[in-house]
């Protein structure tokens, strides 16, 4: 069985860094694209940033120059580096396993972690 553990969450002040890691059972992080997400509340979990299995990256536009998404296969985990932080990144944040195809990532619905919460307010 899959499992996808986040990490890293935290209250920063605007302007911060936190860096969010996910740990991934098996070769999961090597095999498959992964993608970051986060949900806020009252809104729908919505793509952050993906990653393919050859490091071609995708950002969403609110977060490009400020975030970047790695892997370290070895490590099966995959980073989202968070730098300039702003009060409307405040959310949670889950890591998935899925596909991505044609400049589109695709989620597969079994591979998410539990979330990682991330605040910024002063």
């Amino acid at each position: 069985q899959v499992q996808l553990v986040e990490s890293g969450g935290g209250l920063v002040q605007p302007g911060g860094s936190l860096r969010l890691s996910c740990a991934a059972s098996g070769s999961i992080v090597s095999n498959y694209a992964m993608g970051w997400y986060r949900q806020a509340p009252g809104k729908q979990r919505a793509l952050v940033a993906a990653i393919t299995s050859g490091g071609s990256t995708n950002y969403a536009d609110s977060v490009k120059g400020r975030f970047t998404i790695s892997r370290d296969n070895a490590k099966n985990t995959v980073y989202l580096q968070m730098n300039s932080l702003k009060p409307e990144d405040t959310a949670v944040y889950y890591c998935n396993a899925g596909s991505y195809y044609s400049g589109t990532y695709y989620p597969r619905n079994a591979y998410w972690g539990q979330g990682t919460q991330v605040t910024v307010s002063s």
